[in-house]
């Protein structure tokens, strides 16, 4: 069966957040059973993105509210 892990890419220091943060991607690995198949990422999130989004506050594009500021393009 396939499994699917939350694995840290980046990690950077955000000034808006104020604390270090990591840039995660959801990864999938294939089931044993298919073992020459890549591992494909579906989705990529902030560590500190949802604690962004509760606080309202315009932060960056990992938390849903800026989607002009990217602080992992730096």
């Amino acid at each position: 069966m396939a499994e699917k892990f939350w694995e840290k890419i980046k990690m950077r220091h955000c000034d808006l957040a104020g604390c270090d943060v990591a840039l995660e991607a959801q990864t999938v690995y294939p089931a044993e059973i298919m073992p020459d198949q890549p591992p494909r990422i579906l989705n990529h999130r902030c560590s500190n993105g949802y604690d962004c989004a509760l606080n309202h506050r315009g932060s960056c594009v990992w938390s849903g509210t800026n989607p002009a500021y990217d602080p992992f393009q730096e």
